[in-house]
């Protein structure tokens, strides 16, 4: 299990929270000792929706698990604390800032965060019990938010030289796949395994982006991965001091990758995306969900779930490239099973949920 950030207090799951309940309503009925005690206590068990209202009024806070601080995942998760606190009558929540996808998992398995956000190839894996998951953890989406595009990034510099022209011209490079434990050394891992490849191909390094954005204008690497949305700032930032080459994928790469992994689509990113990349460069890209475990309240996941649709425009406003994906249509590109709450809601909107993504 991976390290867990400082600062992110343990609190019980929900399912801890509901044990405990159950706990000492059997306390109170053995010391009351009298039929009339027993009576209503037996009462109450057998009507589970008003014990589950009990249990969800307990979540009084949450934590968001999302990324570091020079991410998207940080503003968005902020975004997201600041809609529920303001409008989930007795629900404040907070963003915790996090190493990224992989980690975000393991809190929510550990119980020490209740809502993470995450790449989907990730929480495909984690539901799965593939990849880095020895076994499979119980997980389910309440949004689908906006797609990370696979950027291969050089510098044009380098490419000059090296001559970039499709994935696997990196082989033999000085290449950074992504910091340990990131949602981005999985997707990177992914991508090299469908094209037959593997980081022994290459001098690897693991660094986070804005490491690896110095590694290149340092010349200590040659190309590094970007598992982001288009037009990240770190990505921008280092074109403003150096010209950038996005490696592209080539047809056969892009179709190697997507018939292998088929959460992954193909992307093209348009010219002038980047001030220093004016033509199209073709690629591929997943879609980063928000996710709960699946024994968490369906009210609350509704509500949850209603409260930031219903103010997707703060969302909007720190992350503005994925504003066309924060509607409920984008549904459709989850990895993995919808959580109940979430389905009420889309329903709702006149969506119909298909088989595979029913709880």
């Amino acid at each position: 299990m991976s390290n867990l950030s400082s600062g992110v207090a343990h609190r019980p799951s929900p399912n801890q929270k509901e044990r405990m309940l159950k706990r000492a309503r059997t306390a109170a009925m053995l010391a009351a000792g009298t039929s009339t005690v027993l009576a209503v206590a037996l009462a109450g068990c057998s009507q589970p929706a008003e014990s589950d209202a009990a249990a969800e009024h307990e979540i009084s806070s949450l934590s968001i698990a999302t990324g570091t601080t020079s991410g998207v995942y940080y503003p968005v998760g902020g975004a997201m604390a600041e809609i529920i606190s303001d409008h989930v009558d007795g629900v404040t929540a907070t963003a915790e800032a996090t190493g990224g996808s992989l980690e975000n998992l393991r809190l929510l398995e550990s119980g020490d965060s209740e809502v993470a956000i995450a790449q989907g190839d990730v929480v495909y894996q984690a539901v799965n019990g593939e990849g880095a998951f020895d076994a499979p953890i119980d997980l389910r989406v309440l949004m689908v938010l906006y797609p990370n595009v696979y950027h291969g990034v050089s510098l044009q510099s380098i490419d000059e030289s090296l001559g970039l022209d499709c994935f696997a011209d990196i082989e033999g490079t000085r290449f950074s796949v992504g910091a340990p434990g990131s949602g981005n050394e999985v997707a990177t891992d992914l991508v090299f395994d469908a094209l037959g490849m593997s980081f022994d191909d290459v001098d690897v390094q693991r660094y986070a982006y804005a490491e690896t954005a110095e590694a290149l204008r340092a010349d200590q690497i040659d190309a590094g991965s970007w598992v982001v949305g288009e037009g990240h700032g770190s990505l921008r930032e280092l074109e403003a001091t150096a010209p950038i080459h996005l490696i592209p994928m080539c047809p056969d790469e892009v179709d190697a990758v997507t018939e292998q992994y088929p959460f992954y689509t193909p992307h093209t990113i348009a010219g002038g995306t980047y001030a220093s990349v004016p033509d199209d460069v073709d690629t591929i890209a997943l879609w980063n969900v928000l996710v709960v475990d699946a024994d968490f309240p369906d009210d609350l996941a509704y509500e949850l779930v209603e409260a930031m649709y219903g103010q997707v425009a703060m969302i909007d406003q720190v992350y503005e490239p994925g504003a066309p994906y924060f509607v409920p249509d984008s549904f459709a590109n989850s990895p993995v099973p919808l959580h109940p709450g979430a389905v009420r809601y889309i329903e709702e909107q006149g969506l119909a949920v298909p088989d595979h993504l029913q709880p």
